[in-house]
């Protein structure tokens, strides 16, 4: 018997990649085949994903980038590959398709749309992205990884959350050290393009910090290639113990590790810190869409997990108060963590499974009454 199809559609960011890549690990160990459609760009990022899984790269782009020309010709590759994937849908027939976001999803959603295969999204912020609005009411479910999350009038949403990766996984729960007189990390991330504003100001801050306290800091960070060296430099110069680099291939463990995370509260910053169940301080991004950052941080900050200061009021003065506040009160700390673990949904991968079981099953019951 011919194992049942499952195409995922996805961009080309962590935010989109990661569930994206929960999921096709689970269907791979529930017995199905997995292929992944995303476009050129989206192909670079697919490292992480099992081996087993087939990378179909179709064409597609954004009105968001590029000249003029580059804007004209956007219809015309859109066009382009969804034709593509309507061919290939139609020879290969999967039993669902989900899609995750971000322009590169557009030709296998669309395609599913047209030939009404069982389809559904997924949004991992507290508002949808474009592409994601776009389908909304063109599918047969909408899980949110966010909840609640802001939907077009008429649809109905399903609380799923954001899978996380089998590493992450791996570490859920993980025990919390508490702050205390002994070496302690902290780590600081910007998302999977990188956060110029922490390399401005998480340096100075910690730099700030009483000697008492600093003295016992490791900071793991990540900062853009364009960043890196001066702020390598600096930690150097003040005679902080750091490790700075442009990518962790080891998020999971350091994150588990650490007294307090300092990030951009992306969909997936959020979930991996939650399941792991750790203090954070997030940063949203000011100018993401429909500030879908603060939403996403929204829920850890109103359990007491997580502290929100917006970009306008990120200054080293602020930052430097925070973490004081978080790392010289262990039981404030550590009340953090607990809180932070409670707002985690490490089943969110097993019930996003269920919704493709469950759209599978509908489409098998259908054709057997027709």
């Amino acid at each position: 018997m011919t194992a049942p199809l499952l195409i995922i559609a996805a961009g080309g960011t962590g935010g989109h990649m990661f569930p994206a890549q929960a999921l096709a690990e689970a269907m791979l160990a529930k017995g199905w085949s997995v292929k992944l459609s995303t476009d050129a760009r989206g192909a670079r990022y697919t490292g992480g994903f099992p081996p087993e899984v087939e990378i179909e790269t179709l064409s597609s782009a954004t009105f968001a980038r590029g000249g003029l020309l580059a804007k004209a010709l956007v219809p015309f590759r859109i066009f382009g590959g969804i034709l593509a994937a309507m061919f290939k849908m139609q020879r290969d027939k999967p039993a669902v398709v989900v899609g995750f976001g971000g322009y590169p999803s557009i030709p296998a959603v669309a395609a599913a749309w047209i030939l009404r295969r069982p389809r559904a999204l997924h949004e991992q912020n507290g508002v949808l992205g474009r592409v994601n609005k776009l389908f909304a009411k063109r599918v047969d479910a909408v899980a949110c990884g966010t909840w609640p999350t802001h939907l077009p009038e008429g649809v109905e949403g399903e609380d799923i959350g954001n899978p996380v990766r089998a590493a992450v996984l791996d570490r859920a729960g993980a025990g919390y050290i508490e702050p205390g007189d002994y070496p302690m990390s902290i780590l600081v991330m910007g998302g999977s393009q990188g956060a110029r504003i922490l390399s401005d100001v998480v340096p100075e801050a910690v730099a700030a910090l009483p000697d008492s306290l600093r003295r016992n800091l490791r900071i793991n960070q990540q900062a853009r290639e364009e960043d890196l060296e001066r702020v390598a430099a600096f930690y150097a110069e003040e005679g902080i113990n750091a490790d700075v680099k442009t990518f962790f291939k080891d998020v999971p463990r350091r994150l588990s590790e650490c007294q307090l995370v300092i990030a951009r509260s992306g969909a997936s910053t959020v979930a991996d810190t939650s399941v792991i169940g750790r203090p954070a301080i997030f940063v949203p991004f000011a100018a993401a869409t429909a500030d879908h950052q603060t939403a996403n941080a929204r829920g850890m900050v109103d359990a007491g997990a997580a502290t929100l200061i917006p970009e306008g009021e990120f200054t080293v003065e602020n930052l430097s108060q925070s973490i004081s506040e978080i790392m010289t009160q262990p039981e404030h700390a550590n009340a953090m963590a607990r809180a932070a673990l409670a707002c985690g949904k490490p089943d969110a991968t097993e019930r996003l499974v269920a919704l493709v079981e469950r759209l599978s099953a509908q489409k098998e019951k259908s054709e057997v009454q027709s």
